[in-house]
């Protein structure tokens, strides 16, 4: 594969397109009309995995993604002794009630930021065990010194494999005594809900306070939502600034997990851009993710919006507005999509308040205004965005920097450039296998190179 950026070892057998070295998209020959129902939510999916192992008695989990994440989670609690077995999208664990049956193991996380940041703590939770965690070339470059820190500060025994604040990391069971402990909120919400997941198994309260303010904490409350969902006892300030959790453990359950709002936003998305319409009919307003919010900027952009409790309708104007600043902080992952979208709009779009998502599976921001400017296409970065101006953006091999957000969002500008090829389409696998054959069902042209 010529990709430069792929890092096949994070692949599962759950990936696609493995051997393609590109797609070439054409668009459908009228505007995107479709009713369709997405894949399960990568972040329900894998806090339900976690939780699931820990919990004492046997969960069935309906729903589940079927991806490279969720593939390595999986693995790991097999690898860690548990019973697991996967029927279709449905997952059967058998739990561990805060132990596990392998006392000394070797557990690979993938490209996997939830499943990084979560495994650790559950794992130094438990009384005995001594395990090393590897992660992918890029996981293994992004911050974790904030999880080890707040995890040593309760008593667990983690430590740096190689370089400092980096993976591979030992964790050595013993337990987690807990007590207070403060994790900074500005990078990743998600060492905030690593330490609460495993929080249950202390021997005594423990007390999370968020410093500097909370990125994204909609998937803090996910997670407060999913364990007490497994019987767990938490508490928390309206604000998230303190929270705090019981000792009791988890208890394993049936449940079946909601559909993933991140990946519905590429659909609205399409039909915003070409002036259709697109039900996705297994999302709507009950939803606590945050990037179904995605569709109130769409409407800033002329779009029309119908929301339910579990069904949205999205209808596109006959032309993308653009001309405003938006904050996409609270749905950063969708940095990405405006910013492929704001090419086809009616003036420039500034995206703001996203400087975390330098940290991610690429540079986001880097990455997208190189694409586009690959393009032909404007693109001013900014420390904490960028700001994308309209164009006609002229066909070309555009390299996702192994990153399925960048992938799944360049592939909207096929619209605007018929023949626009996506090197390593396979990195979808990461959250979205199916999403090339899911473009095809809109009338996509989908050519495998």
């Amino acid at each position: 594969m010529s990709e430069p950026h792929a890092d096949l070892q994070a692949r599962s057998p759950w990936s696609r397109l493995g051997g393609v070295e590109a797609v070439r998209l054409f668009p459908p020959g009228e505007p995107v009309a479709a009713a369709l129902a997405v894949p399960g939510s990568k972040s329900v999916t894998n806090r339900a995995i976690i939780l699931a192992g820990l919990a004492a008695g046997a969960s069935e989990l309906a729903g589940i993604l079927k991806s490279d994440d969720a593939w390595w989670a999986l693995q790991a609690l097999r690898d860690l002794g548990l019973e697991v077995e996967v029927e279709g999208e449905t997952a059967r664990i058998g739990g561990g009630g805060g132990r596990w049956p392998v006392g000394e193991a070797e557990l690979y996380v993938g490209a996997a930021g939830t499943l990084g940041r979560f495994l650790p703590p559950a794992l130094a939770a438990a009384e005995e065990g001594r395990y090393l965690v590897r992660a992918s070339r890029r996981m293994s470059q992004r911050p974790i010194a904030p999880l080890v820190d707040a995890l040593r500060s309760l008593g667990a025994r983690v430590e740096y494999a190689g370089e400092e604040g980096r993976f591979p990391l030992l964790v050595s069971g013993g337990g987690l005594e807990g007590g207070p402990v403060t994790i900074p909120g500005s990078v990743s919400s998600q060492f905030t809900s690593g330490v609460l997941l495993a929080a249950p198994y202390a021997r005594r309260p423990v007390t999370v306070r968020v410093a500097g303010g909370m990125v994204q904490p909609a998937y803090v409350q996910i997670t407060i939502a999913m364990m007490r969902a497994f019987g767990a006892a938490v508490e928390a300030d309206d604000d998230l600034a303190e929270i705090r959790v019981t000792p009791g453990g988890y208890r394993g359950r049936r449940l079946t997990l909601e559909a993933d709002a991140s990946s519905a936003a590429y659909f609205f998305a399409l039909a915003a851009a070409s002036g259709g319409e697109v039900a996705v009919t297994n999302i709507g307003s009950a939803t606590l993710q945050p990037d179904l919010g995605f569709v109130h900027v769409l409407e800033r952009m002329g779009a029309k919006v119908e929301l339910a409790p579990n069904r949205t309708v999205v209808r596109g104007p006959e032309r993308l507005r653009g001309g405003f600043s938006v904050s996409l902080r609270a749905m950063s992952d969708q940095t990405p999509t405006l910013a492929a979208l704001a090419v086809m709009a009616d003036g420039p779009v500034t995206i703001t308040d996203v400087a975390h998502v330098r940290h991610h599976e690429s540079d986001r921001i880097a990455a997208m205004a190189a694409e586009l400017g690959r393009l032909g296409i404007r693109a001013d970065e900014h420390p904490d965005g960028l700001t994308v101006w309209p164009g006609r953006p002229r066909p070309a091999r555009l390299d996702p920097h192994d990153d399925h957000r960048i992938a799944m969002s360049l592939a909207l500008l096929a619209l605007a450039a018929p023949g626009l090829e996506i090197a390593n389409p396979g990195t979808t696998s990461k959250t979205f296998p199916d999403y090339w054959d899911f473009l095809k069902r809109l009338g996509f042209g989908v050519e495998t190179l």
